[in-house]
Formats: C-alpha cells, sequence, structure tokens
C-alpha cells in the first residue's frame, strides 16, 4: 500500500501535468511552427520523439505525454510571444485563409484509424493557402450530422475518391487526400505506390448506380512525385504526339517486371495500371500526372493564368475531391468525364438470375445505350467511313446531305432606332447544352428508314423536309406578332431562312409545327426506341453546378440587382470553388460533344477511328441536343420580341446581345408592372437555363469593330465583363 508521501508526490505530479496541459489548438501549433520555419523533424530530434508524433500532435489526432508534453508547451509559448496571431478579419470572427473562407469541404466522414498520417511540411503556396490539417475533416461533423439518415461510408473508400502525391525535399512521399487528410506513402516506385493503393489506401468512389461499377482510385502526380519516382518533368515532342513515354523507359519496364499492366494507350498523362482482377473484382490505379498537362488548362484551370502548376496539394486534393463527390471522379478530360458520368449513371448492362439454372448471367437495361447500331449518312462527320468514294474531293456537303444541327453563330446590323441605345448588353444562359438535355426524348436503338412518312414528334430522329415557307412575320405570340427580319431562322445556325429540303433533328422540326405550318418529310431516319437517357446526367450536373455556386455566394434565392451583385463577387470568394464552377460547365458541354467525336487527325479519312467503337458515338443525340439548345433559345426570342418589341442584334452560342438604354441587364430584359419577369422570356438567375449578365459594351463600340473590319461580324463573345464566360457553356 503506498505511503502518504507516495500519494502526495503523485498528486503534485497530477496538479503539475494540469499546470502544463493549456497547449494551443492544433492548428494554431502548426502555424507557430511554419512562422518560425522549423520543420517537424526538427521539433522532434529537440524533442527526442517521432516527427510522425509532432506530425499526429498537429493534427490533433493525438496529445503529447510527460516528459515531452512540458517541453512542447515552453516551445510553444515561446514562439507565440515571437510570432503572435494575426488579428481576426471581423470581431468574434477567427482568422481564416480567405480561400476557404466560403465553401464547406467535401461531406466525407474522417477516417476511423488512418495509418501513417502526418501533415504537410513545406509552405503554402502563393496562389492558395493550404487548411490546417486538424483530427477531423472540414465538414465532418455535418457529414457525421448526415449519417444517421444515409448510408454510411463504404469503408473500402474512407480517405476519399483520389490523393495528389507529392514528395518533399527529404525525398518523403506523402498522399494529400480529401478533407485535409494526408498519409505517408511509403512506396519507393511506381509499382509499389499502385500496389500500395490497391491494398492500403483505401481510395476510390463507389458506383453511382447499383447496376455500375465503382470508380478506380486516381493519383495525381506531382512534379516532385515525377521525380521522386525517376519520371521526365515533361514530354517531349515525340512523347507528346504519341502521348505516352516509350515503353523502353525504365518506369514502363518496372511496371511489366513487378507483374502489373498498362492499357493499350500506355503510359501517358492519364495512365492506367492494373493487376488482373480477383473475380469482379477490379484492381486497377489511374494515374493523372500534373506536369504532362493531364489536367488542360481551358478545361480544368484558368487558361489565360493558371493556377493548376503552382496550387498546393491539399488545395489540388479538395478540388478534385469536390469534382468527384459532385459530379463523379475524373477519368481525363472534361469531355471524356461527361461521357462516362452518362454511362455510369444509364449503365448497360446488370446481372439477371437465370430461373432455368439459377446462375446469374448479363442482361441488357432498356434505358441506356447497348450496342453499336449501323450509322446514317446524313448524320456522320465528313471524314467518316461510310461517306468513301460517296462525294467528289473537297465537296461541301449541303443541308440537304447532311443533317447541321448546331448551335447559333448569327448577327446582324443595328436599325436606325436600336443606335439610339447607348449599350449593348450581354446575357448568357448559365449551363445551356445540359439545360436543353433535360427531358429530352432521344433515341436509343438502330435507325428505321421511312419514306415521305408523316411527321411524328415522339420519334427522335432526322428528318429530310423543307421548312423555306416558314414566316416568322405571320407567328402570332399572345395575339401579337413580331418583326421577323430583326430575328434569325430557327432552322439554321446561322440564322439565314431555309433555300429548300434540309435534314433537321425532331425538336426543330417539332418547332415549326408549334409555329403553326405544315411539314411534309420527304424522308426519315427515326428511333422506335426511346427514353430520357440524359435526365439523370442532366440533375447530376445541375445539382453540382447549383450546389458550387451556393458555395460562392450564389443562390436559386436570389434575383434581379441581388443575383447581378452576387455573380459579380463571386470569383473572388473561392478562387477554388471557381475553378470548380468551370469544371463542371465544360464536363456537360464536353459531354455533349463526345456524342460525335470525330477523328482528330488519328487516321487519314475515311479510315475507322476508335470512337466509333463506343456505344455511346451517337451524332443523332448530340444532334437532338443541339436542336433543343437552339429552339429553345428562339421561343425566349420570340416571346421576349412580341412582349416588349425587344430584338437581339447578335447572338454567339448561348450568349445573346440585345440593343439597351442602360449597362444592365436590369435596363432591358422584360418585366411585369408588378416587377416580375414576363413569363416565358429570359430570365435571370443561377439555375441551368436562366441567364446572367456577360457583359457590356457602348453601341459606338460595336460601329468601332465594325468599321475596322469592314463588314458587321458576332461580336457576341466579344462582349465581356468575365472572359470565362460565354464560351457555350
Amino acid at each position: 500500500m503506498p505511503t502518504e508521501n507516495e500519494l502526495l508526490s503523485n498528486v503534485d505530479a497530477l496538479l503539475e501535468q494540469v499546470a502544463q496541459d493549456d497547449l494551443p489548438p492544433p492548428a494554431e501549433r502548426r502555424r507557430l511552427r511554419e512562422a518560425a520555419g522549423l520543420s517537424q523533424a526538427q521539433i522532434a530530434k529537440a524533442l527526442d520523439t517521432r516527427r510522425e508524433a509532432v506530425g499526429n500532435w498537429e493534427a490533433g489526432r493525438t496529445e503529447p505525454r510527460p516528459p515531452q508534453r512540458a517541453a512542447y508547451a515552453r516551445l510553444l509559448e515561446k514562439l507565440a510571444e515571437r510570432f503572435p496571431a494575426p488579428e481576426p478579419e471581423a470581431p468574434g470572427e477567427p482568422a481564416v485563409p480567405e480561400t476557404f473562407t466560403a465553401a464547406p469541404a467535401p461531406e466525407t466522414p474522417a477516417p476511423s484509424a488512418p495509418a501513417a498520417a502526418k501533415p504537410p511540411t513545406r509552405p503554402a503556396s502563393t496562389t492558395a493557402t493550404r487548411p490546417p490539417s486538424t483530427s477531423r475533416r472540414p465538414g465532418a461533423k455535418k457529414a457525421a450530422a448526415k449519417k444517421t439518415t444515409a448510408a454510411a461510408v463504404d469503408p473500402r473508400f474512407e480517405n476519399g475518391p483520389l490523393a495528389v502525391i507529392d514528395a518533399d525535399q527529404d525525398g518523403q512521399v506523402s498522399a494529400y487526400c480529401v478533407g485535409g487528410l494526408v498519409l505517408d506513402v511509403p512506396a519507393k516506385s511506381i509499382p509499389a505506390l499502385v500496389d500500395w493503393t490497391l491494398t492500403e489506401a483505401r481510395l476510390g468512389q463507389a458506383r453511382l448506380h447499383r447496376n455500375g461499377r465503382d470508380a478506380d482510385p486516381i493519383l495525381v502526380l506531382t512534379a516532385a512525385a515525377l521525380e521522386r519516382y525517376g519520371l521526365p518533368a515533361a514530354l517531349s515532342e515525340e512523347e507528346r504526339r504519341h502521348g505516352r513515354i516509350a515503353d523502353s523507359h525504365k518506369v514502363v519496364k518496372q511496371i511489366k517486371r513487378a507483374g502489373l499492366q498498362l492499357t493499350q494507350r500506355g503510359f501517358g498523362p492519364w495512365a492506367r495500371v492494373y493487376r488482373e482482377p480477383e473475380g469482379s473484382k477490379r484492381r486497377c490505379v489511374q494515374l493523372c500526372i500534373l506536369p504532362w498537362n493531364a489536367l488542360d488548362a481551358r478545361e480544368w484551370d484558368r487558361k489565360d493564368d493558371p493556377q493548376l502548376p503552382t496550387m498546393h496539394p491539399a488545395d489540388l486534393a479538395r478540388y478534385l475531391g469536390l469534382y468527384a463527390a459532385r459530379v463523379m471522379t475524373p477519368r481525363g478530360t472534361t469531355a471524356t468525364t461527361g461521357l462516362e458520368l452518362m454511362v455510369a449513371l444509364r449503365p448497360p448492362t446488370r446481372a439477371e438470375k437465370d430461373e432455368a439454372t439459377g446462375e446469374f448471367k448479363r442482361a441488357f437495361n432498356d434505358d441506356a445505350l447497348t450496342a453499336l447500331y449501323p450509322v446514317v449518312e446524313c448524320e456522320v462527320p465528313d471524314e467518316h467511313p461510310i461517306l468513301k468514294d460517296k462525294f467528289a474531293r473537297h465537296h461541301l456537303r449541303t443541308p440537304a446531305e447532311m443533317l447541321m444541327e448546331e448551335p447559333y453563330d448569327w448577327c446582324r446590323p443595328l436599325t436606325d432606332e436600336e443606335c439610339m441605345n447607348q449599350f449593348l448588353v450581354t446575357v448568357d444562359i448559365n449551363m445551356s447544352f445540359a439545360a436543353a438535355a433535360n427531358s429530352l426524348t432521344v433515341g436509343l436503338n438502330g435507325p428505321t428508314h421511312l419514306k415521305n412518312p408523316k411527321f411524328d414528334a415522339s420519334l427522335p430522329g432526322s428528318w429530310l423536309v423543307d421548312l423555306s415557307h416558314v414566316d416568322l412575320s405571320r407567328v402570332q405570340i399572345n395575339g401579337r406578332t413580331v418583326d421577323g427580319d430583326r430575328l434569325p431562322s430557327p432552322f439554321t445556325p446561322k440564322g439565314d431562312r431555309p433555300e429548300g429540303p434540309a435534314w433537321y433533328a425532331t425538336p426543330t422540326v417539332a418547332y415549326a409545327v408549334e409555329l403553326g405550318f405544315d411539314v411534309a418529310p420527304i424522308e426519315a431516319y427515326v428511333r422506335t426506341q426511346t427514353g430520357r437517357y440524359l435526365d439523370a446526367w442532366y440533375k447530376r450536373l445541375r445539382d453540382a453546378y447549383v450546389e458550387t455556386m451556393a458555395d460562392m455566394g450564389v443562390t436559386t434565392d436570389l434575383q434581379g440587382q441581388e443575383f447581378l451583385d452576387a455573380m459579380a463577387r463571386s470569383k473572388q470568394v473561392d478562387p477554388t470553388m471557381a475553378l470548380l464552377a468551370t469544371a463542371i460547365k465544360a464536363t456537360a458541354k464536353g459531354g455533349i460533344g463526345k456524342l460525335r467525336q470525330r477523328s482528330r487527325g488519328q487516321v487519314p479519312y475515311y479510315e475507322p477511328y476508335p470512337a466509333l467503337n463506343r456505344e455511346t458515338w451517337r451524332p443523332d443525340i448530340r444532334a437532338a441536343v443541339l436542336a433543343s439548345q437552339r429552339i429553345g433559345l428562339h421561343r425566349k426570342l420570340m416571346k421576349t420580341a412580341a412582349a416588349a418589341d425587344l430584338y437581339p442584334v447578335a447572338i454567339g452560342t448561348d450568349a445573346i446581345v440585345y440593343p439597351s438604354p442602360g449597362p444592365s441587364p436590369l435596363d432591358v430584359l422584360p418585366h411585369t408592372p408588378e416587377g416580375k419577369p414576363v413569363p416565358g422570356t429570359f430570365r435571370l438567375g443561377v439555375s441551368p437555363g436562366m441567364v446572367k449578365h456577360q457583359g457590356t459594351q457602348t453601341v459606338l463600340w460595336a460601329e468601332e469593330q465594325f468599321e475596322e473590319h469592314g463588314a458587321v461580324f458576332n461580336i457576341a463573345n466579344l462582349i465581356k465583363t468575365d472572359q470565362s464566360a460565354g464560351e457555350g457553356e
């Protein structure tokens, strides 16, 4: 039994520990160390402990114990005297890096027991401030609250869909995951890195549809990681041309010696490295090599001022992690990801039990694209093999030979009355191609050829019909007529009136009927199995875009001047969110374009190219979406003209230019006496299909442009306040 003196000594030790327990929060511990320019290794050496222990103290995962605790507390106390915390930006609010003030991190619960983890040891870049590493990921409380009502996070992927792999000056490799989590990477080579990812990293993303498949984990390699693993910092001209490094490279040889395999595209900016599946389980890792332009600035970045090359790995993990959570794990370009999202949400096959044998077999889903079908001559691009020997060399196909469903590229001279206005105001439709896909019925099977058919708006396809008789001046909108000469034709991308029979997609012909004109198709290729294939795709992208814009302070309840003010501030609220919004818009636009991917010079004219082997190579669906976009825009032009005698002077894809007495869209877009937008006209708002302000110029500026070029030309996309707006969203 202990003596009284022993008990008193124990109490004194306990009191001494309590007195020393006043340690600053984990984030402040790290701030003080970095402010002093000290590394975790230096502190660990001084305290006679491991570097990982210091990292865990700064992350809040563990607390120091005696005897290190007292020494650590003294160190932090002295550092705090030399490097006091900055003043908060507002009374009662903690000082938070500006980059992360407005947007929550992905709502992923914290891992239960991550393997060796450490916070970053290098300073943040000048372009973005890294969030402090904490014991739980940002947003973990919110995620934990949701966990009671939603299914638990798949433990296979508890560390998120991807990681950014970086190396410090000492060669220590770290994996920056979503939510601020950082893992130590023991792998000394690319094959070892792949195996570590497959066995220990717990990276990946659960399937988006029960009949789909889980997403492969992605590792984003920085320049430092390339150097650490013996890969070139940049591709040579020949390697860029081939899109891969040579098979003789030592890293490729390492991969083969380790029993790993590469896909046919080899080791390039987006490389897939895999082992043979274990039963139905895939064992594949995708490498996204940042210095090799895997994330093209035209899609993933600000093309005029790229941010990704200097972005801190933690910021990059946040950006791509949010994209994965809201859209899907990236698969390459935003266009490729947009197409893959269609397949992920509408998988072509499912497992079906055979009643006779009791075994499961593959079955096709009725609402998906499941097979390659014969193509239609009028629907394919000029280089398609089916057109070989069909036309003379350098022949330009006419509308009667080719389905020309494209967005608007139209302009006209201003009238004398319009020149009395001081300004030209441009409004831009939010995610116009995605909005056009909403509720659109498309064909799912192959074409059926019809001769002299009766038009049926329920059948998607291509129709050869003469619409030259459609006169917009004869159309009545709410009892009023419009000036057809000041509006583009709805039937041609250039806005010219058709001169005879031409091929049109179903939405275009249906619009002629809607306007009150008779149509008499000469020929048609229609699809009899139909569905709203793109609905789930649209909703996923819509929700991603609206949520991201809300993180930037632009919500769906904002209207009028409040909305315009919020949009003007949005890009400064959180630069990472601004990049995310751009990537989401590019995903929507590029995904539709991929439905009719061209050869891009991969093979000679009229030779088959790889895209033609996809079930999702469906130019008829692309044509239907583009027709729906152009027709939807024209419908609003007509209603705006009828309601306010207001006519556009130029249209570039989804950017519409109106003469205006004032510089704001509120000065030109028509409103009811109650101050609400006139039904059916353009409406300001953040949702897809609504419009935002793209920019304003003066009428004098436009006249100077016309005089300089010697003719009237399309100025729609030259009128920009925000240079990233109005690029065909």
